[in-house]
């Protein structure tokens, strides 16, 4: 069976704030498999002046708290870029990546499918790391 990848109809250039660019964000991770167990909390990070964009910075943070342990050992952030080219028309879709904390390769949410094993992938190796220390 082929896997759907779920992407969202993201805003126009010339419709984008920066809290749009948030809510879009949580709007993309609202499509993700993920647990309930996992919460998040996401925010605009920087703004980005580049000759041929402005980029907008943002995180969302993830952990798994529970009874026990209401701060979780650790968390993972998922970083994204919103890219608004300055050569396309204003009647363009924004441009959406994110990168995982614990790594440099860089996704585009409409060409790959988010995955729950990588924040676990990322808690398991902070902890084991500590336990180490």
């Amino acid at each position: 069976t082929k896997h759907v990848i779920k992407n969202i109809l993201w805003t126009t250039a010339k419709n984008f704030t920066v809290e749009r660019g948030r809510q879009q964000i949580e709007e993309l991770i609202s499509t993700w498999d993920i647990h309930e167990s996992w919460l998040h909390h996401s925010e605009f990070l920087e703004e980005e002046e580049l000759k041929d964009s402005k980029r907008y910075h943002y995180r969302a943070c993830w952990g798994i708290p529970t009874r026990r342990k209401p701060i979780p050992q650790a968390t993972a952030s998922v970083y994204f870029v919103i890219v608004i080219s300055k050569f396309k028309p204003d009647t363009t879709p924004v441009e959406v990546f994110y990168r995982l904390e614990s790594s440099r390769l860089i996704r585009r949410p409409e060409q790959c499918q988010f995955r729950e094993k990588w924040l676990k992938d990322i808690i398991e190796n902070k902890i084991a790391c500590t336990e180490r220390l």
